[in-house]
């Protein structure tokens, strides 16, 4: 007998009728988010 244990979300929005949940964060995505707030931060900082 197996039992499945209840992970919570990662990240849940809920906003009116949009219910968005995601489970496990990839890798890629976390990469994609960091080298995009650095170029930006970048920008920023030479303004």
């Amino acid at each position: 007998m197996s039992t499945k244990a209840h992970q919570t979300p990662a990240f849940e929005l809920r906003c009116g009728g949009l219910h968005l949940t995601i489970q496990c964060v990839p890798v890629w995505l976390v990469s994609l988010i960091t080298a995009a707030g650095s170029i930006g931060a970048a920008w920023w900082a030479r303004q």
